[in-house]
């Protein structure tokens, strides 16, 4: 049995496809992006969702209290099929966080892109990444 599960059903026409988790979540994929976001979209809002979990989960371990974290991501894709990432980069902006504990949170997202984010750790060796941390 696998970890992990979803599936997928085109809905006839066009370039969209419905997803569904075991639990019954559904959402839209559009290569066209109107109802939906387009798969090489999806894989970095995985890749910021993944990673952004890691550092509130750490940071709540290490007791350190934050009041918000947003993430913008982009990346660049190569210009010919299959147009794969070649190169991802993050800006983690935290708030609420008191400076005595700004290296903490540095730590967090180190751990995330060293060790815990399965999603990064799950793309090409290859692909540039480069994340900056701001404390707003």
């Amino acid at each position: 049995m696998s970890d992990v599960a979803v599936s997928l059903r085109w809905r006839g026409n066009g370039l969209v496809l419905d997803a569904t988790t075991p639990e019954g979540l559904q959402f839209a994929l559009d290569s066209e992006r109107v109802e939906g976001a387009s798969p090489p979209q999806l894989l970095l809002i995985a890749l910021a969702g993944c990673t952004s979990i890691d550092i509130v989960d750490i940071a709540t371990k290490m007791r350190v209290p934050m009041a918000g974290l947003e993430v913008a991501i982009e990346g660049d894709r190569a210009p010919n099929p299959p147009r794969r990432y070649t190169a991802i980069r993050a800006i983690y902006r935290v708030s609420g966080v008191d400076e005595a504990h700004y290296d903490k949170v540095r730590r967090a997202l180190a751990l995330s892109e060293e060790k815990y984010c399965s999603v990064r750790h799950s793309l090409a060796q290859d692909i540039e990444f480069s994340s900056r941390l701001e404390f707003v």
